[in-house]
């Protein structure tokens, strides 16, 4: 199967039932908080997102390759486990350079927003917009 239809299928199942045979071992994860190395790493992150935030949903918008380099525009929801229930949205891109095997070997998150805005959503929620 293709990457790009295999990464259609793990953002549409997100975080449940991933793909990790696309990565490499030391596959390079980066985001406005984090950056690590390592398929292990990076299952451990999924797996917190599961557990620990509710209903998180991965929306993705539009999904590119050019050469070695796929882009993806998506936004990232999910109801924080706080006795409000807020809904916080991340809005964003990813880059995801493959190697000759075609895995995945970098993995690096933009935020169209900043972590503040993120924690400011938990207090002041985001009203909706119609761009």
């Amino acid at each position: 199967m293709d990457i790009l239809e295999i990464l259609k299928q793990d953002y549409q199942r997100f975080p449940a039932e991933q793909t990790y045979s696309i990565y490499a071992k030391d596959v390079l994860f980066k985001d406005p908080l984090n950056q690590f190395r390592g398929i292990e790493r990076y299952q451990e992150m999924i797996a917190f997102i599961n557990t620990w935030f509710k209903a998180p949903k991965l929306e993705l918008h539009n999904i590119e390759r050019s050469g070695d380099t796929i882009e993806t525009r998506w936004t990232l929801n999910w109801t924080t486990p706080l006795p409000w229930q807020p809904r916080i949205a991340i809005p964003g891109w990813s880059e995801l350079k493959l190697n000759d095997e075609e895995l995945i070997v970098s993995h690096i998150d933009y935020w169209d927003c900043s972590p503040f805005d993120v924690l400011k959503q938990h207090f002041f929620p985001v009203q909706a917009r119609n761009d």
